[in-house]
C-alpha cells in the first residue's frame, strides 16, 4: 500500500456546506447540500486518479502554487503560475454574512478567475458525482449555466465564462476576470458580477468583524485565529451540531483499515469545541449546541444517550461501505454512517453538562442559564452517576471489548460536580449537597481504582494497567490536583510510555485493528497542558511549538501525525486538534501586560 500522505488541503465554508481546495485549487470534497449530505466532490476518497467527484483549474505548464486565506477570513485565494510566466489568482468562499436581520449563509459556492500576470492558458474542468459516487449525473447546458442533475437531487454552475469552453473542457486563454457560482439548481436572479462583488465584500467584513470581538492569547494569535474560524466552519448552524470532521475515512494510518465517518456531532468532541470557541468569548455556538442538546435528549426514549448523532438528530448513522469510492490513494473501506451511534459511552452526559455549565457563569450572555436549564441538566446527571461504574467502549470507542474506564468514570464524576456547582451559584442548597455527594463518590473510587501504583500512573481502566493519554485529562476535569503526586507521575510515565518522535500515542496496546501507527493529535497538546500544570513550563512551550510546525500551509491540522515522516493522516480538519492550538495556547502564552 502507497505510504503517499494525504494532500495538503484548505477549508471553505459558512456553517451549512464546505469544500475542502488542495494546493493547486482543486475542490477535492464538497458534501451537498449539507455538510454531512452526498459527496458531490468525492475525489479525495475516489482513488489513486479519480475520473469524476472534482473541479479543477488546469494551467497550462503549471510551475508552481501558492495559497493562503485572506488575514482573519475564510475567503481562500490561490495563485498558479506557468513556466512562461503567466498567472492568474483564484478566490474560493462560501458567502456568509448578515442580511435581513439573519445569517445568510446558503448552500453556495463562488470562484473567481482572473489574469494577473502574461496570458494564461486555462481549462476548467467541472465534473461531480452523486449517490455517493455510484452516478455521474446528467450534464443539461443552459445560456449561462450547467445543470448536473442526478437520482436524488440536482446542482447548477451559473458562470459568465463561455459555455461552451466548461461544456468541453477546453483551453482557453483567461484575458478578463470570470466567475463561476455553484449554488441550488434554481435560476440565478442577479448579475453575476454585482453579485460576487457585493457577496465577497460582506463575507470578508463579516469575518472580520467576527474575528475582532475574539479574547485571543498574547502569543501565536494567528494560530489561534485560524482554528478559531475552522472550528466555526465544522459546526453546522441551522441545527446547532458540531461535526468533528468534514471529511470521511481519510486514513488514520495507511494500509489500515481506520477509515471511519466524521461528519457527525460527537457529543464528547462538541463539548471541547464548545469550551475552545467560549474561552475566546464565541459564545453563540454554545447557545446553538444547547439548543441541539434539548433536541437530542428529546428524541431519546430512555436515559442513555448515544455518543454521537447526526447533525439533525433523529437522521440513522447506519454505518456502509461504499463499492464505487475506493478510498484515498485506493486505501479504502470508505464508510458512510458510523456504528459508533449503536455503542455505550457513559461520558456523553457529563460532556452535555460541561458543554451547558457556562450557561450559569457568563454575564455576557443574553440569558443565563436558571433553575429551568438546570433541572434539565439534573436528568442527564441522574444517568452519569448511575452509570460510572459500568463497562463501556470508552472515549477510544474499542468495538470488541467493555471495561470501566477511567476517562468515561471521570467525566461522570465532573458531570456531578459541576451540577453541585450550578446549583450553588443558584442558592439551591439541597441540590447542592446531593450532587457534591455523588461527585465524591465518583472521586473517591476513580482514585482508588484507576491508579496503578506498579507503573506509577492513572491506568486506563478500573483495576487494570493500560497506559492511556486520556489520563492526562483526570487535573483538568478536577479528579485530582496538579500536584499530586500521582499525577505527576502520571504525567511523566505517560510521556515516556507513549511518546514517539516527540508526539504521543493514545495507547500502545492492540485494539480491534492492532497496534496503532500515528499519533493522535490532541493527545500530545494534552500532554503540554499536563507539563504545564505540574510546573515544566518550558517543556511545553517548546513541546505545543513542535505541533504548530506540523500544521499545513495554512494553519490547518488533521486528526493524526506520522511520528515518523511528520505527515497529516486521519479525517481533515480535525475539531480535536485545532481545540488543542486554542486551548494549549491560552495556557501557555505569556498575558498582554507581560
Amino acid at each position: 500500500m502507497s505510504r503517499r500522505a494525504p494532500p495538503e488541503m484548505a477549508v471553505i465554508g459558512n456553517s451549512a456546506i464546505a469544500g475542502l481546495i488542495d494546493r493547486e485549487a482543486r475542490y477535492q470534497w464538497l458534501c451537498w447540500p449539507r455538510i454531512d449530505g452526498d459527496p458531490i466532490f468525492s475525489a479525495l476518497v475516489g482513488g489513486p486518479a479519480p475520473e469524476r467527484g472534482y473541479m479543477s483549474v488546469e494551467l497550462e505548464g503549471l510551475a508552481s502554487t501558492a495559497q493562503s486565506y485572506e488575514r482573519n477570513t475564510a475567503v481562500l485565494v490561490t495563485v498558479l503560475t506557468a513556466a512562461d510566466g503567466s498567472a492568474l489568482r483564484i478566490t474560493d468562499f462560501a458567502p456568509r454574512f448578515k442580511q435581513f436581520g439573519r445569517i445568510y449563509r446558503p448552500p453556495m459556492l463562488m470562484r473567481r478567475l482572473e489574469p494577473i500576470a502574461g496570458n494564461p492558458l486555462v481549462r476548467v474542468r467541472m465534473r461531480p458525482s452523486m449517490s455517493y459516487g455510484r452516478q455521474e449525473p446528467l450534464r443539461v447546458p443552459g445560456s449561462n449555466h450547467i445543470r448536473y442533475v442526478g437520482e436524488t437531487q440536482a446542482i447548477r454552475v451559473t458562470t459568465d465564462m463561455p459555455i461552451s469552453y466548461l461544456t468541453e473542457e477546453a483551453r482557453f486563454v483567461l484575458t478578463r476576470p470570470v466567475t463561476l457560482v455553484l449554488h441550488a439548481d434554481e435560476t440565478f436572479p442577479n448579475s453575476i458580477e454585482e453579485t460576487w462583488t457585493r457577496f465577497l465584500t460582506s463575507t470578508r467584513d463579516y469575518w472580520l468583524d467576527w474575528v475582532r470581538y475574539l479574547s485571543v492569547p498574547y502569543e501565536w494569535q494567528e494560530a489561534v485565529i485560524r482554528a478559531a474560524i475552522t472550528l466555526k466552519l465544522c459546526s453546522y448552524e441551522e441545527t446547532g451540531a458540531v461535526v468533528a470532521a468534514l471529511t470521511t475515512s481519510v486514513p488514520e494510518a495507511p494500509g489500515t483499515g481506520r477509515n471511519w465517518d466524521y461528519r457527525f456531532c460527537w457529543l464528547r468532541d462538541a463539548y471541547f469545541t464548545v469550551h475552545a470557541l467560549n474561552k475566546l468569548g464565541a459564545t453563540l455556538t454554545m447557545e446553538r449546541f444547547l439548543d441541539y442538546m434539548r433536541s437530542v435528549v428529546a428524541t431519546e426514549k430512555g436515559p442513555l444517550l448515544k455518543p454521537v448523532y447526526a447533525v439533525v438528530p433523529e437522521h440513522s448513522l447506519h454505518e456502509w461501505e461504499s463499492e464505487a469510492l475506493t478510498g484515498f490513494d485506493g486505501d479504502g473501506p470508505v464508510r458512510f454512517g458510523n456504528a459508533a451511534a449503536d455503542q455505550v459511552q457513559h461520558d456523553a452526559n457529563g460532556s452535555l453538562i460541561l458543554a451547558a455549565s457556562q450557561m450559569f457563569s457568563d454575564h455576557r450572555l443574553p440569558q443565563m442559564g436558571g433553575q429551568a436549564l438546570f433541572h434539565e441538566l439534573e436528568a442527564l446527571g441522574e444517568t452519569a452517576a448511575a452509570m460510572a461504574f459500568e463497562p463501556d467502549a470508552g472515549i477510544w470507542e474499542y468495538r470488541g471489548r467493555a471495561s470501566i474506564h477511567t476517562h468515561s468514570a471521570a467525566m461522570c464524576f465532573a458531570g456531578c460536580d459541576r451540577l453541585a456547582r450550578i446549583a450553588g451559584r443558584l442558592g439551591l442548597r439541597l441540590r447542592e449537597v446531593y450532587w457534591r455527594d455523588h461527585a465524591e463518590r465518583i472521586r473517591t473510587a476513580i482514585l482508588e481504582r484507576a491508579w496503578n501504583p506498579t507503573e506509577g500512573y492513572f491506568a486506563a481502566s478500573f483495576d487494570g494497567a493500560g497506559a492511556d493519554a486520556s489520563s492526562l485529562l483526570l487535573h483538568e476535569l478536577g479528579v485530582v490536583a496538579a500536584d499530586d503526586p500521582r499525577f505527576v507521575s502520571t504525567v511523566e510515565a505517560l510521556q515516556r510510555r507513549l511518546t514517539r518522535q516527540g508526539f504521543l500515542l493514545r495507547y500502545d496496546e492492540t485494539d480491534d485493528f492492532g497496534l496503532p501507527d500515528t499519533s493522535f493529535t490532541i493527545c500530545t497538546f494534552w500532554l503540554a497542558d499536563a507539563l504545564a500544570a505540574i510546573g515544566r513550563v518550558e517543556e511545553a512551550r517548546e513541546l505545543f511549538e513542535q505541533l504548530l510546525a506540523r500544521r499545513n500551509h495554512v494553519g490547518l491540522m488533521s486528526e493524526d501525525i506520522d511520528p515518523e515522516t511528520g505527515a497529516l493522516w486521519g479525517n481533515f480538519p480535525q475539531t480535536y486538534s485545532m481545540v488543542g492550538i486554542i486551548l494549549t495556547a491560552r495556557r501557555l502564552s505569556h498575558d498582554w501586560d507581560h
